[in-house]
């Protein structure tokens, strides 16, 4: 039978999101009518303001709702959550106005009132909503709620998922036992069974299943649908994992192909409008960057003239999308003599062959490079040499936000490049602000790849604003 805990717990989402905005909202009144002694725009008595506030309020929840604000998905992931709520709230507000406006009713009293109830209403749903998961936590330790779960395969994803899914208590899920498991079960914190049949599994579990993930088809087709009859029969919750997890990564997109049901699956979520609003972005910010950030430019590239003469720029040969060789732009910081020599090649000519091991084992990073000069410190600390590359962006050769252009040497070290190469490389992107010089390079790789399957316009505002943030504070500079 299905566990209805996630239904209870969404029915708390919807009454503490809607006494949360009649709180916030009845308190910016208060804040702005009753206890401030500034003269109103216009005057509304708080029972008229409350009654109709009251009324429009369900098309707050209904906006939430369609921002998925009510579904597993967003609510397990925070930041996901703050996001749409403040979209969510934003939008209500609008609606509201809009209403306000369309039927000539006056609703706030005074432009603070939206204001201070916008700000409130984010924080106490964002409060309400901790304590809320706080509440549900307390219950799982104590065993209520748990969803018990049956995985069918004995596969890669089956042991992921177990370790995923444990410990129960802060999950929510319980795995009693694995079919078709021949390994030795995993050291977790809720111990479960291996079972040689399906069957057995259902006669030791019973009515106890909740879920059931299967990991692997059998070639018996006959065995496959047992397993989903026995879940529709029983009301048991059913998923299937492909046994290829990179399968269904990036864009899925249902169609109906010829008649026939198919799902396409695109290798990043960076397609259709998506393109043209990015490429659309990348144009205007970069324009307008060049045209505020021409003067500075000019000054540096006097500055490196005059200080360390020979070329302004250092040019090298990347790759960006669809495999595409270009040559990205930055202001030189290597000292003439080793200029376009490669970091092995640099260290022997300067008699220091020991530092290639270091460079590269730290991410293809040392601590005060002797191939940098004075002013290239400098651009490197505070990210001005990157400046640039805004003309790459313009010309197409790259984004404002994707995976690190990379040289077709480093490239060929990853194995999943066809995968990072079916979008843009950009300046900034997921693995810059996330440590840049502090991670390794596979795990830079593994972010990049991140940001290709599951591309969002807001992301790339948030790793742009991120990029402001770490520039400001010279973090992971050089």
């Amino acid at each position: 039978m299905k566990n209805s805990s996630s239904l209870v717990y969404n029915v708390f989402l919807v009454v503490g999101d809607f006494l949360a905005l009649v709180g916030a909202f009845s308190i910016a009144y208060i804040l702005r009518v009753s206890i401030s002694h500034v003269a109103i725009a216009t005057p509304i008595r708080a029972r008229n303001y409350l009654e109709t506030f009251l009324a429009l309020l369900p098309f707050f929840i209904l906006f939430f709702a369609l921002l998925g604000l009510y579904s597993q998905e967003t609510y397990e992931q925070r930041f996901k959550e703050v996001q749409r709520l403040a979209v969510g709230v934003f939008i209500g507000i609008l609606f509201i106005i809009s209403y306000g406006y369309v039927f000539n009713v006056p609703i706030f009293p005074a432009r603070l009132v939206i204001i201070y109830g916008y700000i409130l209403a984010l924080f106490m749903i964002i409060v309400f909503r901790n304590v809320t998961r706080w509440g549900r936590r307390i219950l799982f330790k104590n065993g209520s709620g748990i969803n018990n779960v049956l995985i069918v395969g004995d596969t890669k994803i089956s042991r992921e998922l177990i370790e995923v899914l444990s410990p129960a208590d802060k999950t929510g899920y319980r795995v009693l036992g694995v079919v078709g498991g021949v390994k030795h079960p995993l050291k977790t914190s809720s111990p479960y069974a291996l079972f040689a049949s399906f069957e057995q599994a259902c006669s030791k579990i019973g009515p106890g299943m909740h879920t059931i993930i299967q990991t692997e088809l059998y070639s018996d087709e006959a065995k496959n649908s047992r397993i989903l009859t026995y879940a529709q029969e029983n009301h048991i919750e059913y998923r299937f994992v492909p046994g290829n997890s990179e399968l269904f990564v990036g864009n899925l997109e249902a169609q109906i192909f010829h008649g026939i049901p198919v799902i396409d699956v695109h290798q990043t979520a960076l397609i259709g409008w998506g393109r043209i609003v990015k490429r659309t972005t990348d144009l205007l910010i970069s324009t307008l960057s060049l045209i505020i950030f021409s003067p500075l430019m000019l000054l540096i590239a006097l500055a490196i003239k005059i200080f360390d003469r020979g070329p302004i720029f250092f040019r090298q040969v990347r790759l960006t999308r669809f495999n595409q060789e270009f040559r990205v732009y930055k202001f030189r910081t290597i000292h003439m003599k080793y200029n376009g020599l490669t970091p092995e090649e640099a260290f022997t000519k300067m008699g220091k062959p020991e530092l290639i091991k270091d460079f590269r084992k730290n991410g293809d990073f040392i601590d005060n490079d002797p191939r940098v000069s004075r002013i290239g410190r400098i651009l490197r600390k505070t990210s001005l040499d990157e400046l640039p590359q805004l003309i790459n962006v313009l010309k197409g050769d790259l984004s404002l936000v994707g995976p690190r252009a990379l040289i077709p040497e480093e490239l060929e070290l990853y194995t999943k490049r066809h995968a990072i190469l079916s979008v843009r490389s950009g300046i900034t992107g997921l693995a810059q602000v996330s440590g840049r010089k502090d991670i390794s390079f596979d795990e830079r790789r593994k972010l990049d790849l991140y940001y290709v399957q599951n591309w969002t316009f807001w992301s790339d505002l948030v790793i742009l604003f991120k990029t402001i943030w770490v520039v400001l504070n010279h973090k992971g500079a050089e």
